[in-house]
């Protein structure tokens, strides 16, 4: 019995599972031991983990969009030459205790960009001087009235100009350009006048306060536009031409996927639905080009902008790409669509429906030539021309289809006293529903041709607008043509009535 019980001490439960392992159930003391170590390392390793983590990341953005990690340390260089005026005593005594001032104007007035940074400064430093001007008349007017009218007068200023400020936010014209300006006059206003009834020396701490605005904005400025500037308008000028790329890539890759042509395949790109979903950049570039175009209006030249270079026509251009990514998001719901058109009927518009990809694709891709190199391009007319044609044979071709496939058929029947019986037959139609699909495309197709022109129309006024000079390609370079050959004439001649007979076409039928 004594053995049994020493056995029976030492014996280990084991559960055996089917895959044929079998787990050792531990004593409660040792699992409680695991527990804890476990739950000491996570306390110990987690945040470890956690920061590794935050690090690994924040390194990836700043290799990836280095631009940020520049306005990082350029904020910490404007705050720490500003920190100066705390630690230099000369400094010190030269603007006092209103030094945090200019730290609190370096922070809240100091963006990415300089268009941005200018903005901010210009409506801090206007704002915060009319308030001030302000608020030192009604306060000496209120103390020429009299102890117990002075809290009245200073009262019923605040609330008319804090009225007539905030209301003014909502207008359209000071909401895009001064709204921070705005915001700024109500809260100095509202701070002079108020601290003014209790302080003495309104005037030496106003005029402290605007020194310290004005050293913090100027410093800002310097700061931001002389280290690695970061310009609005250059940020707005490459945000259209990447989107006119996508925009033409995305026209290719629907289509060519619609009808399966792998030719119009990107050689180094992995995943051909990214090609296609580039459209959708467009659509969401809306705001952020509105943001751009009126930050840019702030800088001053640079680069290859002129002071006067006509910003506001990119959102217009915008706008443009966006009425034509609709239609090619449309014609993205048509390969997605669970009703396709036969194989026959697809054969049979193949071509022309590429080719007409392919021109409005090539027109987007010169547009995109011409914003890069600045100059009007020489040849944008003669591509427009082209899809304009090409618009003309899908039409012809979308007309031919009953004649395609309901024509007739004659065949030979043998009769009994061997004389020839011919009968004449026909194909079977096409059923409405297998048509319309196709139909659909087409009519896209038709209509992303028709605001291609108008993306295009809106680089030509861009490019009147800031003086593109004309870009004078290889052949023109060797050898300068006439303009009184009988050639050019006659070309010039077609180019002038092309568009007039397709549009007589189009709408006759």
């Amino acid at each position: 019995m004594a053995n049994a019980k020493q056995v029976s001490g030492k014996l280990e439960w084991r559960i055996n599972v089917p895959d044929g392992t079998s787990n050792v159930l531990l004593p409660e003391s040792d699992r409680l031991v695991n527990k804890a170590w476990l739950w000491l390392k996570g306390l110990l390793c987690g945040p470890i983990l956690i920061i590794w983590r935050f690090l690994y990341k924040a390194w990836n953005l700043g290799v990836a969009e280095p631009k940020k990690a520049i306005h990082g340390v350029k904020l910490g260089l404007c705050l720490l030459i500003v920190s100066c005026f705390y630690y230099m005593r000369p400094l010190y005594d030269g603007v006092g205790g209103n030094a945090m001032w200019a730290v609190m104007t370096v922070v809240v007035v100091f963006e990415s960009t300089v268009g941005a940074t200018l903005c901010k400064c210009f409506n801090r430093a206007i704002g915060t001087f009319l308030a001030g001007s302000l608020a030192l008349g009604v306060q000496s007017i209120a103390e020429k009235s009299g102890k117990t009218f002075q809290p009245i007068i200073i009262g019923i200023s605040v609330f008319v100009l804090a009225s007539v400020a905030t209301f003014s936010r909502f207008i359209p014209s000071v909401k895009t350009r001064f709204d921070y300006g705005a915001m700024i006059f109500i809260l100095t206003f509202s701070l002079v006048t108020v601290s003014g009834y209790r302080v003495e020396k309104l005037f030496e701490m106003a005029s402290q306060r605007l020194s310290t605005i004005a050293i913090g904005t100027s410093l800002c400025i310097f700061i931001t536009m002389v280290f690695c500037p970061i310009w609005a308008g250059s940020g707005l000028h490459d945000l259209i031409v990447r989107n006119l790329e996508k925009l033409a890539d995305s026209l290719d890759g629907c289509v060519g996927e619609y009808f399966k042509d792998d030719k119009t395949k990107l050689g180094n790109e992995e995943d051909p639905s990214k090609r296609m979903q580039g459209y959708k950049c467009v659509l969401n570039s809306k705001a952020t080009e509105e943001v751009m175009a009126n930050l840019a209006k702030w800088e001053p030249a640079h680069g290859r902008f002129n002071f006067r270079h006509p910003w506001k026509q990119y959102p217009k251009i915008g706008t443009s790409m966006r009425k034509c990514a609709y239609c090619i998001e449309a014609l993205n719901s048509c390969i997605n669509s669970e009703i396709q058109a036969p194989d026959c009927l697809k054969k049979h518009l193949s071509d022309v429906c590429m080719l007409l990809s392919t021109n409005s694709s090539e027109v987007l891709k010169e547009l995109v030539i011409t914003m890069k190199t600045l100059t009007k391009s020489s040849k944008i007319d003669l591509l427009i021309g082209e899809m304009n044609l090409a618009v003309q044979k899908l039409q012809d071709s979308l007309n031919s289809l009953p004649d395609s496939f309901i024509g007739p058929t004659v065949s030979t029947l043998q009769a009994p006293n061997d004389a020839n019986i011919e009968t004449i037959t026909k194909t079977a139609i096409p059923s409405l529903i297998e048509v319309f699909p196709l139909a659909s495309l087409v009519y896209l197709l038709i209509e992303i041709a028709a605001r291609t022109e108008g993306i295009a129309d809106a680089v030509d006024q861009l490019a009147g607008l800031a003086e593109f000079k004309l870009a004078m390609d290889e052949n023109s370079k060797q050898k300068k043509p006439t303009s009184n050959s009988t050639s050019d004439i006659q070309h010039h001649e077609t180019m002038e009535t092309l568009p007039k007979y397709i549009l007589h076409e189009y709408f006759s039928r």
